[in-house]
């Protein structure tokens, strides 16, 4: 057991010209004061305490003095050229040693802080210190320090040795024994004179209450509880379960994918030669599939003239040669027939009251699916060019609050937070191991469908080729290496996560959701679906909007009015684009001269026609 000893100290003179000095001379350290102490805040503003209480650095008993002995020396003077009165009492701490599982309760000011000493048991390799209090206010710091005389445990000097991080209702530090040689620390306790560090108020101006004296009126009750955190088996536990969790979804697709394979097989096993079409009965490979359809279909379109609703089936006028789906970096977009007639009556086929799926793919496929793979290109280099200065800046950020030992650097749920080597929060980056392994198993499986497709168009089997939704992978391409990005970039993220790199977590959020989107809307729109650099250009400016969401709009209305309108219009312009298949043009719309006052006619017909009108029901479906 360790003793300590407390030095109390008190005078009634306010007299800052003149304060009393108290020095105390220890075998190992000397620690001084004045009273009154004075402590500096913002805008240099001066807070005063006349009572001031300190804990000595306590000293290991040796074999030439026996254990309570201690040779402590007090020395008082003062300047003044008047008498000074104080009082001054020393006493001897009963419980200055904490307790594994044993909750302790104090008081503390900034004037009178407190720091206590623990050790490790001989079966215990960390622990967390779980600070909590009652209030918030006022703003307390918990420093962890070795230990080394003097202790730091003033305001001003608190943050110079250890691990400290700053406290409103509850703290908490995991401290592991392979940090402290001596296998024990101390736990200090700092109040500070203003709460501005903990988010409260900051003083307004240098005036007013500048010498103004504070004794009782910042106390704070704390309570803090030792207890043995997570054991080492814990952590391979916890990894092998993730990783195991996460590859049976890798088995599963394997199982899947061989049912799948065995079907098929079976299914050409019984029906050599033939093709089965729901609906249609059975119609052999050998026989042409041709109806009378719409010029230029591309897929298939049912009859809209038939009046008995039957479905024609159709091929190709030119079907591409076996094979031509590649990535040839030698084909350009010139080298296909882009059916310029198609160009010319478009506007009057997208504008019919009822369309298919036909009329909204009649695009050569090979530059339509060369359109989409452009997604994946783009996705991994903004990947490459995001991830590489983020994963320098976090580990900058790790490497400062292991030198400095400041924890509000990087805010953590810290009774959670779980440290291995040299991160603070390894669990919280084992957590994103989930994005990653299954983007990439989205990835294998987009692979084997797109590789499937490939061989399906060599055979040339129409029924995989003519019929049904068309077939592009460059969307999903792209919407596995975003998944995959979003468990790297929110890894980064939890290794310090902080004010300022909020956006690493939440950037490729926003990517996922707009190719989700983008995927849903081209799958029946293959060929007016936006183009890649359009729309990783929209999800920039959404990106832009959420991060100067989060500098400024904490407490600005402005923001949120600027924002909203943006939203709105936004919004609008999307939903015209979508409802006209593209054929409304804003920008030709808004380009008559303002003398033109057609303009305003055609807008008035087109809110009447679409709004009005229409209103209890779409004019087009």
């Amino acid at each position: 057991q360790v003793d300590a000893v407390r030095v109390y100290v008190n005078s009634s003179s306010e007299n800052l010209r003149y304060p009393v000095l108290f020095v105390v001379r220890q075998q190992k350290g000397v620690l001084s004061w004045q009273v009154p102490l004075i402590f500096r805040g913002l805008y240099q503003r001066t807070y005063n305490y006349q009572e001031v209480s300190r804990t000595l650095c306590p000293s290991e008993p040796t074999p030439e003095t026996k254990p309570s002995d201690q040779i402590i020396f007090v020395d008082v003077a003062s300047m003044a050229p008047f008498n000074i009165a104080y009082e001054l009492l020393v006493t001897r701490l009963e419980n200055f040693q904490l307790e594994t599982n044993k909750a302790f309760n104090f008081t503390a000011s900034p004037s009178q802080p407190q720091y206590f000493l623990y050790k490790f048991p001989q079966d215990v390799d960390s622990v967390i210190i779980n600070v909590v209090s009652d209030a918030a206010y006022p703003c307390s710091v918990v420093s962890v320090q070795d230990i080394v005389c003097p202790v730091y445990d003033l305001d001003h000097n608190v943050e110079f040795n250890g691990v400290y991080q700053s406290m409103t209702k509850q703290a908490a530090i995991t401290v592991q024994r392979k940090d402290f040689p001596g296998e024990q620390f101390f736990v200090v306790f700092v109040i500070k004179p203003e709460d501005y560090a903990c988010g409260g108020s900051v003083p307004s101006s240098i005036h007013g209450n500048v010498n103004r004296t504070w004794n009782l009126q910042r106390t704070k009750n704390l309570q803090v509880t030792i207890v043995p955190s997570i054991k080492k088996s814990v952590y391979v536990q916890a990894m092998f379960f993730s990783f195991l969790s996460f590859l049976s979804f890798y088995l599963g697709s394997v199982v899947v994918a061989f049912v799948h394979y065995i079907s098929t097989d079976m299914k050409l096993t019984v029906l050599p030669g033939s093709v089965s079409i729901a609906g249609s009965g059975m119609m052999t490979s050998s026989h042409p599939i041709s109806a009378s359809t719409p010029e230029g279909s591309s897929y298939g379109a049912i009859d809209e003239s038939s009046s008995s609703g039957g479905r024609q089936l159709s091929s190709p006028e030119r079907r591409p040669p076996a094979g031509s789906d590649t990535d040839s970096s030698v084909e350009e977009e010139s080298d296909f027939d882009t059916m310029p007639e198609i160009e010319s009556d478009k506007n009057i086929i997208r504008t019919k009251v009822f369309l298919y799926l036909s009329d909204l793919s009649r695009k050569d496929r090979r530059i339509v699916s060369k359109k989409y793979k452009i997604y994946f290109w783009n996705i991994i280099t903004i990947a490459v060019f995001y991830a590489l200065p983020v994963i320098q800046l976090v580990i900058t950020y790790q490497t400062v609050v292991n030198v400095t030992g400041n924890q509000d650097i990087c805010y953590y749920n810290f009774l959670c937070a779980h440290p291995l080597g040299v991160l603070s929060a390894f669990n919280n980056i084992l957590s994103n191991v989930g994005h990653m392994m299954l983007g990439f198993l989205f990835l294998l499986i987009v692979l084997r469908r797109d590789i499937l497709h490939r061989r399906a168009m060599e055979m040339k089997d129409i029924y995989t080729l003519d019929y049904g939704i068309p077939k592009h992978f460059g969307l999903f391409y792209a919407m596995g290496i975003a998944l995959m990005m979003e468990g790297v970039l929110s890894a980064c993220y939890h290794v310090c996560p902080n004010y300022s790199n909020f956006q690493f977590d939440t950037s490729f959020m926003y990517m996922i959701a707009g190719l989700c989107m983008l995927k849903l809307y081209q799958t029946r729109h293959p060929d007016i679906n936006a183009s890649a650099y359009s729309a990783y250009a929209s999800f920039a400016v959404v990106i832009s909007l959420a991060v100067l969401g989060v500098v400024f709009g904490k407490n600005d209305v402005w923001f949120w009015v600027i924002f909203s309108m943006i939203h709105v219009l936004a919004s609008l312009a999307l939903s015209t684009q979508i409802y006209y298949m593209g054929r409304f043009k804003i920008g030709d719309f808004l380009s008559f001269p303002l003398a033109d006052m057609g303009m305003f006619r055609r807008a008035v017909m087109v809110l009447y026609t679409d709004c009005i009108q229409q209103c209890s029901w779409p004019m087009y479906m």
